[in-house]
């Protein structure tokens, strides 16, 4: 997992020629005051959730795992808590793996837990399994899919 601010990420853009893709995308548009929902930028292959949601605490949200995605997480408003645990230390799934969903679910408990600010980016490979929007009140987020 990498975690960094979005004002860096021209340090971590040559680690996947779509990472470059999605940032100038993300830098060129207002999208914390467009409409939340799918935005296409390669069909399937490159696309973001734009997604407003209430946090959990720790104890109700589940690990995923994905396979066919890498997730580029981008707060844009409120706090946000992402727990992480590696793939290989995972013991319980409590939802097999979907590949119309691309993710299956376990009740684990992650093993490090990441504090995101606005502008915050975490990008979790299909080895990292996380625990997303962890907090208090209201998170507007982006989440953007680059397929493996």
């Amino acid at each position: 997992m990498i975690v960094t601010n979005l004002k860096n990420a021209a340090r971590i853009e040559g680690l996947n020629p779509a990472f470059k893709t999605v940032f100038e995308y993300v830098n060129s548009h207002d999208l914390l005051n467009e409409d939340c929902g799918r935005i296409t930028i390669d069909g399937d292959n490159i696309f973001i959730n734009n997604v407003e949601l209430t946090g959990l605490k720790k104890e109700e949200q589940l690990l995923e795992l994905h396979r066919k995605y890498i997730d580029i997480h981008i707060l844009l408003e409120g706090s946000e808590t992402i727990g992480w645990k590696s793939l290989e230390t995972i013991e319980n799934i409590t939802k097999i793996y979907s590949a119309e969903d691309d993710c299956a679910l376990s009740d684990d408990k992650p093993l490090s837990y990441t504090q995101l600010n606005v502008g915050d980016i975490v990008i979790a490979y299909p080895e990292d399994a996380h625990a997303p929007a962890i907090g208090d009140g209201k998170i507007r987020k982006l989440i953007a899919k680059i397929m493996l």
